[in-house]
């Protein structure tokens, strides 16, 4: 499988973004913390870009771990890859001896090799088995959620992470097909979203199926519930001057990167104090207005960059004891 035609998304703009904390000098080298391997490209790119940084890059996937480890083996011992989902990370420093991180970035989402690995089942363009685990040595695949999930709990999981507003129409027809035959290809499926979705629905915003894919993929791997997690835990491993940078891909994921980064740049203080004390003050400092999105022309070059958002925050304070 090639490597060559995975185009890290934003990638000159993570790495500026991360760049002032990388490259102040301090009494040891500077750690910066890959939340989301996938095949390495962001990995690389800050190795080659902080030849004083030291790199720790998690994935929940082993395929992408072992791919990756090929990529960045020119490296050394400069990078450690380690198997874990993203919130483990106070963990995995922990284990690693390293106290706090001076750069994290997270780029959330399906990696490129996921989706292009025809067997995985994440794509809804070609016909594989429903699975569509990031890690596939643990829990359940997205057939089985479709199997055995009451329907209620389907319409709300397609409304919720899906933003579909035809959950209704598709869960009761799943209802009524799995009842025939338990799904397991995600061709079936795709057809059976075409079929129950009236024609208006149809003619807009690409394939039909998407949004619905993308429902199952987060329920699949518990995704937003292990973000919520992720994203404080990563604020809270960052050294004062430290900065994160997140990538994100679709509304609910940046409006919950958007609530930590903006809890923290927030002053906490009861209001009427004359003088805020220190426990009030922000711990963060906003480094984007707003979510920055791609430009045009890396839309053109890489279409899977379109709907990125991308999010930064600098750590400007302790937390208080």
């Amino acid at each position: 499988m090639s490597q060559t035609r995975h185009v890290p998304v934003m990638l000159q703009r993570c790495l500026d973004l991360l760049a002032p904390a990388l490259e102040a000098p301090g009494p040891q080298p500077p750690v910066v913390v890959d939340c989301t391997l996938g095949l390495g490209g962001h990995s690389e790119a800050l190795l080659s870009a902080f030849p004083t940084a030291r790199l720790i890059a998690l994935d929940r996937d082993k395929e992408a771990l072992r791919l990756s480890g090929e990529r960045l083996a020119p490296y050394g011992d400069r990078a450690t890859l380690v198997h874990a989902v993203y919130d483990e990370l106070p963990e995995v420093l922990d284990r690693l001896g390293v106290p706090k991180a001076q750069g994290v970035l997270f780029d959330l989402g399906v990696s490129s090799m996921q989706l292009d690995e025809a067997d995985r089942g994440f794509a809804y363009a070609q016909d594989a088995p429903l699975d569509m685990r990031m890690d596939q040595t643990t829990g359940i695949g997205a057939a089985e959620v479709l199997n055995t999930y009451p329907p209620g709990e389907l319409v709300r999981i397609l409304r919720a992470y899906g933003e579909e507003k035809q959950a209704k129409r598709i869960v009761s027809a799943v209802v009524r097909e799995r009842e025939k035959e338990p799904f397991s290809n995600s061709a079936r499926l795709v057809e059976l979203i075409r079929d129950s979705l009236p024609q208006a629905a149809k003619r807009t915003g690409g394939n039909p199926a998407k949004r619905t894919f993308q429902a199952l993929r987060i329920e699949v791997n518990g995704e937003l519930t292990v973000l919520e997690r992720a994203i404080p835990a990563a604020v809270a491993s960052l050294a004062v001057g430290g900065r994160i940078a997140v990538l994100s891909y679709h509304s609910l994921e940046d409006r919950l990167v958007k609530q930590v980064l903006a809890a923290g740049a927030a002053n906490t203080a009861p209001p009427g104090l004359p003088v805020v004390p220190e426990r009030y003050q922000p711990r963060l400092k906003l480094l984007t207005r707003g979510a920055e999105l791609p430009t045009e022309e890396e839309v053109a070059e890489n279409r899977r960059a379109a709907p990125a958002r991308l999010r930064g925050a600098q750590r400007i304070r302790e937390e208080e004891r």
